[in-house]
């Protein structure tokens, strides 16, 4: 998993910069480039290669059945808007489930070169660069919401679901609000950095491998209903002090 997570995240730096890459618009409106195709091709056929029994769930293309139960969920670059504009935040993810219960998840931040993985029952376990050897990683111990760093990724997608008010009501209560978002901002949380990050509008392929990292860094990962599942379609995750504050918040 750590070894598809790194080769697809270092292919996308092949296209990061490249002010001629292409970027198309797909039906929700959202951008997508060679670089994400390419990097979820290169994972699809190695999963194909080495695990032809098993599931695969990916973003820019259409699902791969199988028949071992365990089924692998990627998203090439989360967190395009950034990498199109040149912004080294986008992330590689990868995560592994078996049946239907996520396992083990990677998060590659490629033009960092920052990773972060975790497997249940095994902590979870964060790189600062290429160079630095992996030492475990560990929610931070706030628990006041007053002295918190929120993350999100996008402000208007609060608005865009009706919860402007959640949104509104976080950036009161919390002492730093910060967009740096997407699968980086759960990274963040989960190395102690910052306390809480929401998404009001998510895919599983966008959290999948966010919730084993979390939680076995020591934090909390649900929906907005405080369901711990990468299926709600919305997702936050905190340092676990932090998780029925924030949840209140959102109710609003």
């Amino acid at each position: 998993m750590i070894d598809l997570a790194h080769a697809a995240g270092q292919l996308t730096l092949n296209f990061f910069g490249d002010a001629t890459l292409a970027v198309d618009r797909k039906g929700d409106a959202s951008p997508v480039t060679e670089a994400d195709r390419s990097a979820e091709r290169l994972i699809r056929q190695r999963v194909a290669e080495s695990y032809g029994d098993d599931a695969i769930l990916g973003e820019e293309f259409a699902d791969t059945q199988g028949s071992s139960g365990y089924r692998w969920i990627v998203d090439p670059i989360d967190g395009t808007k950034s990498f199109i504009c040149g912004v080294p935040l986008y992330s590689t993810l990868v995560a592994v489930e078996k049946d239907d219960q996520v396992i083990a998840g990677a998060i590659v931040i490629p033009a960092l070169g920052e990773s972060i993985v975790a497997a249940i029952g095994s902590g979870a376990w964060h790189c600062r660069n290429s160079d630095a050897p992996w030492t475990a990683a560990h929610v931070s111990p706030c628990d006041r919401i007053e002295d918190a760093v929120f993350l999100t990724s996008q402000v208007d997608s609060f608005a865009n679901r009706g919860a402007g008010a959640a949104y509104d009501s976080l950036q009161s209560a919390a002492s730093i609000t910060r967009s740096w978002g997407d699968a980086y901002g759960y990274l963040l949380v989960a190395t102690g950095r910052a306390d809480i990050m929401v998404d009001p509008i998510v895919n599983p392929y966008d959290v999948a491998a966010v919730q084993p990292v979390l939680t076995e860094a020591g934090g909390q990962f649900s929906d907005w209903k405080g369901n711990p599942t990468i299926r709600g379609g919305d997702a936050f995750g905190t340092n676990g002090h932090l998780h029925p504050q924030v949840l209140s918040h959102l109710g609003s």
